[in-house]
């Protein structure tokens, strides 16, 4: 699965432009250190992909992966597209230190056209942050995405470092640089079994931090021939969970906290896309790419099977709209159990993500994604509000101060992983 680095660029479009086979806007989740992290997450999902690059040593991105990728990225944009987003993740990408991100800034301004506005955002579990890396994401308008996971008996049950200690005290060092720093943020934390139950002190404590853009991300651990990990939270009590902090969250905070999740209802019921694949009719076009410009059909899938080519050989464009990958994204819908296909919010929730279909239905049929019934608890208990919200906001756009739903960035770093970082 090494990179062939010895072809030349494929010549689709001049360098800027965009690509003739450029169709539907996709998303990158580009990887420049691979795997690796500084942290021993007990839930990750992303460790164990070392064995797919037995011979790779370092896993860090060559420069000739990283200008490839900066200039397919920015050419495979619709036609007409004035911004072009590039996501940064990993494991943890603040590994590859500060030089790497000043060369693919200088990368991306070299390659971007006159009137295109290159937009950065970065996931990190913030240990490593401190006021160089604030000032630097601070003045190159970096959008990061930090994870916590609560206050810190609830964030260091399971996010510990190498030697199984806490990482809430170095998180919040970064994250405290970067609030000191004026640096745009929001959180990601990760909802497990032990800090489910817990929906408003977590929601009151990264309140209390200056959290204003918040993203809740459900942990469903697969075991194979078992279901899931102990670990995993429960479709109840994820349900319960987000149904606690919107309730807390309606008391005080519409206009001046946003939720991920809530962003998107919103825009459901005003019908408007998806603006998570996990809840989208189709997936596919959130694709993740390693350190050596292999691309996979989502960070979710990264398997041998799932790798739809690399970046070396086929351009972006190409590769999002391949045969594989519109198969892949296909397959979301078509493999609904019939419980799914006939569920009144299957507009909503379209079967979630496929990774978390671990279950079976009550008549036998595999396909059941494993939170159905959190989400059956969430949409009774929240739809009515959003509802009334949609059609307050089709009476008068005025009627509320949406700002982190109609903003361009939405004040979310894009594409978080679901239970990495």
């Amino acid at each position: 699965m090494d990179a062939d680095t010895t072809r030349g660029s494929p010549e689709a479009a001049a360098p800027g432009q965009p690509s003739a086979h450029a169709r539907r806007p996709f998303h990158v989740l580009a990887k420049p250190i691979g795997p690796l992290c500084n942290l021993r997450c007990e839930y990750c999902f992303y460790l164990d992909k070392v064995s797919l690059y037995p011979r790779d040593e370092n896993f860090r991105m060559p420069d000739p992966v990283l200008e490839r990728y900066v200039r397919e990225r920015i050419e495979s944009r619709p036609a007409g597209a004035r911004q072009v987003e590039f996501a940064w993740q990993g494991g943890e990408p603040t590994l590859m230190g500060l030089d790497f991100f000043r060369r693919a800034l200088d990368l991306q301004r070299r390659f971007a056209p006159h009137g295109v506005e290159i937009h950065n955002a970065l996931q990190t579990n913030g240990t490593r942050l401190d006021d160089e890396w604030a000032r630097f994401l601070r003045d190159e308008g970096f959008l990061v995405g930090i994870s916590i996971d609560g206050p810190p008996d609830l964030h260091d049950r399971y996010r510990v470092d190498e030697r199984g200690k806490g990482s809430h005290q170095p998180a919040l060092r970064g994250l405290e640089a970067l609030v000191r720093n004026g640096v745009e943020f929001n959180t990601l934390t990760c909802i497990q079994a032990h800090n489910g139950d817990s929906g408003e002190r977590i929601f009151d404590y990264l309140k209390s931090l200056g959290s204003r853009y918040m993203q809740f991300i459900p942990v469903v651990e697969r075991v194979d021939g078992a279901g899931v990990s102990p670990r995993s939270v429960s479709g109840l009590q994820f349900g319960g969970f987000m149904n606690a902090i919107f309730d807390r969250w309606l008391e005080r905070d519409v206009g001046h906290v946003f939720v991920q999740h809530f962003d998107m209802m919103l825009g459901l019921v005003l019908g408007m896309p998806s603006s998570l694949c996990v809840h989208s009719a189709e997936c596919g076009r959130s694709l993740a790419m390693e350190h050596n410009g292999d691309v996979f059909s989502c960070d979710h899938f990264v398997t041998p099977e799932h790798r739809i080519g690399n970046l070396m050989q086929t351009t972006l464009a190409e590769l999002a709209d391949s045969e594989q990958a519109l198969r892949f994204g296909a397959a979301k819908s078509e493999t609904l159990p019939r419980d799914c296909r006939e569920c009144r919010y299957r507009r909503y929730c379209h079967g979630g993500c496929p990774a978390d279909r671990t279950d079976r239905t009550a008549a036998g049929e595999p396909g059941l994604n494993h939170l159905c019934e959190g989400y059956k608890l969430f949409y009774a208990h929240t739809l009515p509000v959003f509802e009334a919200m949609g059609r307050a906001l089709r009476a008068d756009r005025q009627a509320f101060e949406w700002r982190g739903f109609v903003s361009a960035r939405g004040g979310y770093s894009e594409g978080a992983p679901k239970n990495s970082a």
